[in-house]
């Protein structure tokens, strides 16, 4: 697998770990520490906390966490266009772009908002667009996690731990000169 492939694919993991939680979920955390424990060793640890809780938990409990950090906290919301420029004409903009962006690229989002981060996520998941992907990153994922990170009081959260092993992957693999080609 190329490292773009893998790139890929540990994006659809994490696309799946921030969209509200569904049967298998637990399968899909696992298999993502194990990419990156294969892939980003030193991103891997920030993610355990959360496989603890995903092992530990019965689904309605999984649930109930997802709906109390991102739904019930505005400053947690996980949609980038809301982190970057709150609820105003900016982010019907930045949703219109990323429609066109998604337009563009033949991607058809889910159900959610198309600036929802596992709609992000899964559309970086699957274009090869060096330029898009990096500028979507750096300008648009990476700024919004590390506000939703902020807005988690609690450090021992485990969707703080799953955010912050976003962040590292993300920022870690830009960082690198052809990571993401």
């Amino acid at each position: 697998m190329t490292s773009l492939q893998t790139h890929q694919d540990i994006c659809r993991q994490f696309a799946t770990l921030l969209s509200y939680p569904e049967a298998g979920v637990q399968t899909t955390a696992a298999t993502c520490r194990e990419l990156l424990q294969e892939n980003r060793p030193e991103v891997a640890p920030q993610l355990q906390s959360f496989v603890d809780l995903l092992e530990t938990s019965d689904q309605a409990q999984i649930e109930e966490l997802f709906t109390a950090t991102f739904d019930l906290q505005p400053v947690c919301h996980p949609y980038v266009g809301y982190q970057l420029c709150g609820e105003n004409q900016k982010r019907s903009i930045f949703l219109m772009k990323m429609h066109q962006i998604y337009r563009e690229h033949d991607f058809n989002p889910g159900i959610e908002l198309p600036d929802h981060l596992g709609e992000m996520l899964r559309f970086i998941g699957t274009t090869g667009d060096q330029i898009c992907r990096q500028e979507l990153i750096c300008d648009g994922l990476l700024p919004a996690v590390e506000k939703i990170i902020a807005g988690i009081d609690n450090d021992d959260h485990p969707y703080k731990g799953l955010l912050k092993a976003l962040h590292s992957f993300l920022h870690e693999s830009s960082a690198e000169k052809g990571a993401l080609s």
